[in-house]
């Protein structure tokens, strides 16, 4: 292997994540406890040719810092660089993601829209539940077209809360308008 993926793990009160960081880019944040965790861990090893070491530092600490000021309502923007490691269009499909404003959500009939594919629901819904970089690649954002959440990595009820830390739901209920 040529580098390493440097990760470590941050308890939040909606489950654990792992972050990793490769050559001072976030290329992991993801729910620890996912079902598709050792798919997503392969991807990003095999994709940047390294392996996972557990190994805090610096640029993963700043990392912390601006999640941990997100969940306390302090910060709507994250200022981290990030490394995506996808396919193209898995990588289109996260930086549609990425315009999805803080509070506001999209259905997935929306994103197939804006990125001109309509009959691309079902693959843009694979590509947002292999985004290893939730919340700050806020894939937590895309409901179903009624309003409705759909499935989430890191569980529905994150999902809701995600939702209702942004003021996107009100009693359990999307606001649609």
């Amino acid at each position: 292997m040529e580098s390493t993926i440097y990760i470590e793990r941050l308890e939040t009160e909606y489950s654990n994540l792992l972050l990793g960081e490769f050559k001072g880019k976030l290329c992991l944040c993801d729910w620890e406890f996912r079902k598709q965790r050792k798919q997503i861990d392969q991807r990003i090893q095999k994709g940047l040719c390294s392996d996972y070491e557990f190994k805090e530092t610096a640029f993963l600490e700043e990392v912390k810092q601006q999640l941990n000021s997100y969940f306390k309502k302090e910060l709507q923007e994250f200022n981290i660089p990030l490394l995506l490691v996808g396919t193209n269009f898995q990588k289109e499909v996260w930086s549609e993601l990425q315009k999805i404003p803080y509070g506001e959500t999209k259905s997935y009939a929306q994103l197939s829209l804006i990125m001109n594919n309509p009959k691309a629901i079902r693959a843009i819904a694979s590509a947002n539940g292999a985004n290893a970089l939730s919340i700050v690649v806020p894939c937590h954002r895309v409901v179903g077209s009624d309003g409705s959440l759909t499935g989430y990595a890191g569980g529905l009820q994150a999902k809701q809360k995600l939702l209702q830390l942004e003021g996107g739901m009100v009693s359990g209920q999307l606001e649609l308008f």
